[in-house]
């Protein structure tokens, strides 16, 4: 039986590259409440998609296991605005300030 390599465990401080690099895909990437946090690809259309996937690959596997700092992932995403935590809330860009 052939086991999965594991994967690198991310650091705190990778956070905000982590997040950076997301974006850039073109993905959308935002909390919802205070334990969780999505990414957006489905929000993507097929082209777009088939660009992405092997970025958010290439993103797993450079910044490894990330589960155990989903909280700090989620604050991190809070100070941004980028954070969903009521139905009346379509998208996270609703919690910016008007310029």
């Amino acid at each position: 039986m052939t086991s999965k390599p594991k994967l690198r465990m991310m650091q705190a401080i990778e956070i905000p590259a982590f997040v950076d690099e997301i974006i850039d895909t073109g993905c959308d990437i935002c909390a919802c409440g205070d334990n969780i946090y999505t990414i957006g690809d489905a929000d993507l259309s097929d082209k777009e998609y088939e660009i992405a996937a092997p970025q958010l690959r290439e993103i797993n596997r450079k910044f490894g296991d990330r589960d155990y700092l989903r909280r700090e992932i989620v604050a991190y995403l809070r100070s941004l605005g980028r954070y969903i935590d009521s139905p009346d809330v379509e998208h996270w860009t609703l919690n910016l300030p008007p310029p």
